[in-house]
């Protein structure tokens, strides 16, 4: 969940820590700090709070040098400050070194480290892995004349055979400041490939300006980097050839541009994300979509006798969509599993059972944990996933990105609609491999190229949603309701209000009002329903107004041109009229709006909420 930075080679490194921190600020921000070689020491500049925060401190205390690390964090071992920031120091300042993961046996390790004399000032789990690489550098020393690259490299190999848990790692020594040594296990690592340069970053995005060539590594791979010089080894069998990867993003991906906030952004951005999602995968021809990343024959394919869908937080909104869409489409069984919950569980499957990863920035921890799983049972496992090269992307059988973009507000909007037109396009795949109709599949892609067009009308709601966030900003609990394909969007609305304005807040059926949830119902809590036109508006109707009976105000999603909600609710939100099995499309647009407004009038960071970060790449 953190973010790391690294930098060696002719320019001064500060620079590009700085601006790769603020670029990964999203993956954590309850501190940040740097380190950097000179040389005969290593300076480290840490600050509580924003990298902005940081920044201020280097104006004051400046650094200058050619190798260095930056680390900004999200704190899981030991309370945000200044002296838990990263970086960490090991022995007596011979190495510094930045983390991102758990290490499950640190307190184990602390225990031997202090009986050995280490003194320990933090609260982490990283100063452990600090005073452990010192404590094996003083043994190989005692073995050797000079310190060397080797010693160095031994001294991390050593260490991470102790280590239990997740790491990303990159390594200073004091005594040899043209080297840095990284390390990853479980939490994600890119090095960018320069002319005489070499960078270090948890995602692309500190890359982009700087190089488009990048080598992702895997778990347990570790890279030695010099100026002139990258070496990339395993852990356990020994050197190894960098693959080197072309990387397609441009700076004006991770740009604001002339949008407020990240969130706001990436909301207006979803009829072109979608676009993407959808270009060169409809088949008019074969009435059906072309998804040849699935890496399987026509005969698996039509194996297939049950879907498991597995993912966290948004991404499993998504799936609940996908599992409505798959059934009714394809008439395939389909299962959607917390990732959290399938990994450690042991549910009958067989081996015509087809596993989809559900995940925006392919590293989410307990996602890969489960895909990892059932790759171990043999299970077709494929990915549903936003960044390539990420971990779920590469390990993965196969699968379908989204194309979306790097998405940098912490609560996700453009994935949410990226993820479930890939799964309509799954749907439609599905469907047409077995029963659905040459002339349904036709409707079915005329109604999916209309998309877009309809995403960018539903955002003309704007200054309604606006209005309506002004209304109801300062109430403290809310209800969302939705039935049949917009249940999902009533759990996404919810948990994106909660997500960025704190407000408590509960998704439901809407027919589940009645059998205890409805007893919330006051003149302070608003409740949200989902109410386009489909074939139980009539019954969504009736929950509505069993709601307005017992004095709970009510806003409403309604179609273009309904009336008769207009006459029951208290505010309207209209979007347009779309195909039922695609209304979560539509219908997310006019919430996320909803919560990022009552966000903004209630003071709070909407990119950056607190206790959250964007790639939760611990369990």
């Amino acid at each position: 969940m953190c973010g790391i930075v690294g930098y060696i080679g002719p320019r001064e490194a500060t620079q590009f820590l700085l601006e790769g921190l603020h670029r990964l600020e999203y993956r954590g921000y309850d501190s940040a700090g740097i380190a950097v070689t000179s040389t005969d020491n290593i300076k480290v500049r840490k600050k509580v709070g924003r990298v902005s925060e940081l920044a201020g401190l280097l104006d004051e205390q400046p650094v200058a040098g050619h190798t260095g690390i930056g680390h900004t964090r999200w704190a899981t071992h030991g309370a945000p400050s200044d002296t838990n920031s990263h970086p960490h120091t090991g022995g007596n300042g011979e190495i510094v070194l930045v983390h991102n993961g758990v290490i499950e046996n640190y307190s184990s390790l602390r225990k031997q480290l202090q009986g050995l004399g280490y003194v320990f000032t933090t609260d982490t789990d990283t100063e452990a892995v600090a005073h452990l690489v010192a404590h094996h550098l003083e043994e190989q020393l005692k073995l050797e004349d000079e310190l060397t690259e080797e010693l160095c490299l031994r001294a991390v190999k050593l260490t991470l055979l102790k280590l239990k848990g997740t790491y990303g790692l990159a390594v200073l020594f004091r005594d040899i400041p043209d080297l840095i040594i990284a390390a990853r296990n479980g939490s994600p690592l890119v090095l960018g490939v320069g002319k005489g340069e070499y960078f270090i970053a948890s995602d692309a995005s500190p890359l982009i300006g700087y190089t488009d060539q990048v080598v992702y590594l895997s778990d347990h791979e570790i890279a030695v980097l010099t100026p002139g010089k990258l070496d990339l080894m395993h852990r356990d069998t020994g050197s190894m050839a960098p693959s080197i990867h072309t990387l397609a993003q441009v700076s004006a991906d991770i740009d604001l541009g002339d949008y407020e906030h990240y969130m706001l952004k990436e909301i207006y951005e979803q009829p072109q994300t979608m676009e993407n999602a959808l270009r060169g995968r409809l088949d008019d021809d074969e009435a059906t979509a072309k998804l040849g990343g699935l890496n399987l024959s026509p005969q698996e394919l039509r194996r297939v006798d049950r879907i498991v869908l597995t993912a966290c937080g948004t991404s499993w909104h998504a799936g609940l969509v996908g599992e409505y869409l798959i059934e009714e489409f394809a008439r395939i069984p389909v299962e959607v599993e917390y990732a959290s919950e399938l990994r450690y569980r042991n549910p009958p499957m067989s081996d015509r059972t087809m596993i989809f990863a559900i995940t925006q920035s392919g590293e989410t921890a307990d996602t890969l944990a489960a895909m990892r799983e059932c790759k171990r049972k043999g299970l077709p496992t494929l990915a549903i996933c936003n960044v390539v090269g990420s971990s779920i992307a590469r390990e993965a059988h196969g699968g379908v990105y989204l194309h979306a973009g790097p998405e940098i507000g912490v609560a996700s909007t453009k994935a949410f609609t990226s993820q479930v037109t890939v799964l309509s396009l799954l749907a439609l795949f599905f469907g047409r491999m077995r029963h659905l109709s040459y002339g349904a599949g036709q409707r079915f892609i005329r109604n999916l190229q209309e998309m877009p067009e309809k995403i960018h009308r539903a955002l003309e709601c704007h200054e309604a949603v606006k209005a309506v966030a002004e209304r109801y900003a300062s109430m403290n609990n809310f209800l969302y309701l939705g039935r049949h394909y917009n249940f999902p969007v009533a759990l996404e609305g919810a948990l994106k209000l909660k997500e960025i304005s704190y407000i408590h807040a509960e998704g439901y059926p809407a027919a589940e009002m009645k059998h205890g949830p409805i007893a919330l119902v006051d003149q302070q809590t608003p409740s949200v329903f989902i109410v386009p036109r489909s074939g139980i508006y009539s019954k969504v109707l009736s929950n509505l107004e069993e709601v307005k009976a017992r004095g709970g105000p009510v806003i409403a999603i309604a179609c273009e041109g309904d009336e008769k909600v207009a006459q029951l609710a208290d505010d309207v939100i209209y979007i347009p009229e779309v195909e039922e099995y695609l209304q979560p499309l539509v219908c997310a647009i006019p919430l996320q709006l909803l919560s990022y407004h009552i966000a903004l009038l209630r003071g709070c960071n909407v990119d950056r909420p607190r206790n959250l970060a964007k790639s939760v790449t611990v369990e």
